[in-house]
């Protein structure tokens, strides 16, 4: 087994001073990173995300609090444990860190010692944490996310495409004939397959926020947040070619010689809901959208996407326009 990776983590702090002070005292817990404003540390965060942020609870633009909270209102960033570092001592300000999410509370002057052992304090139980969620939120047969992740992970994405203004898309695939293929071959081979197909699907999709997760039996889901109708389609394509890559054999399937999925695309662009039904039922309007268009795919012939797109208010209707792409699929569509 190789090493594990080392830690990463982020100092924010708009005193280069201070910033120098911590880096001194954690040279040799992890990987450091540096932001001398709030919105910098965004930045560096959401391009890889830390194992832990140390934080100032004050600055010129957007303050530690604010911070915090952004980083705490980012499902990719949510559980990344946060330490304030600062100068103040008041209850008030403790509270008020604690209460924005921190998990920590340390006061200057710095003691190296006590700052160390509240690190390694994080880093553990963050790794301890990131342990049980894997294994709660992964499928075990095939290794990606399960239902009851993508569910959550489609609710607080479409909040976040709410606030942002972008684009929300979701997939659908099926392995086409599964039924066919795990009585050709049997189980074992047929969970074989579902292992195979998942981990191509999920090693098409580059950017952290696009996941695969298993839907249920041999259906698969693709979350794609900030991604419009035209991007969705790509890396719908891009799941169904990275499957068809496999060539596995599939001697008994009526649409090919190997295995293939059938997948279905929507994309809307959500709008706040007046209450949390509302907002319940856009997403799952998305989701229903995908569902009718995979449906769409495997009525045409199997081995190929088929892609529905909503209107703004992310409410699913009866006049979504499909289009199609892959095997015998009109070209250009």
């Amino acid at each position: 087994m190789g090493e594990a990776p080392l830690a990463r983590l982020l100092i924010v702090d708009d005193d280069a001073t201070a910033i120098q002070a911590l880096g001194a005292i954690l040279a040799g817990v992890g990987q450091l990173q540096f932001a001398m404003s709030g919105a910098d540390g965004l930045r560096l965060a959401a391009e890889n995300a830390p194992d832990l942020v140390l934080l100032d609870a004050e600055g010129p633009a957007l303050n530690g609090l604010a911070v915090c909270r952004a980083l705490k209102a980012d499902r990719l960033l949510a559980e990344v444990p946060v330490i304030f570092v600062t100068g103040h001592t008041d209850q008030d300000t403790e509270l008020q860190a604690l209460a924005a999410g921190a998990n920590d509370f340390i006061t200057k002057p710095l003691r190296p010692a006590v700052v160390l052992a509240r690190v390694r304090t994080q880093l553990r139980l963050k790794l301890l944490t990131d342990t049980l969620r894997r294994q709660a939120t992964r499928d075990g047969l095939t290794g990606v996310a399960n239902r009851a992740w993508f569910d959550e992970a489609l609710a607080s994405e479409w909040a976040r495409a709410v606030r942002s203004g972008e684009p929300l898309a979701v997939a659908l695939a099926d392995v086409d004939h599964f039924k066919r293929y795990n009585d050709h071959y049997g189980h074992p081979a047929g969970d074989d397959c579902l292992r195979a197909v998942a981990q191509a699907m999920r090693a098409a999709l580059q950017r952290p926020a696009d996941v695969v997760a298993r839907y249920g039996g041999e259906e698969f889901s693709a979350l794609l947040p900030a991604t419009t109708a035209a991007g969705a389609l790509h890396l719908a394509e891009g799941l169904r070619l990275a499957v068809a890559r496999l060539a596995l054999p599939h001697a008994d399937s009526p649409s090919g010689a190997q295995v293939t999925i059938s997948v279905g695309v929507a994309t809307t662009l959500p709008v706040r809901a007046q209450d949390d039904r509302s907002a319940g039922a856009g997403a799952a309007g998305l989701l229903a959208a995908a569902d009718r268009a995979l449906y769409q795919a495997k009525h045409a012939g199997r081995n190929r996407v088929v892609a529905a797109t909503l209107p703004t208010t992310g409410v699913a209707s009866a006049t979504d326009a499909m289009g199609g792409t892959g095997a015998n699929a009109p070209p250009g569509r």
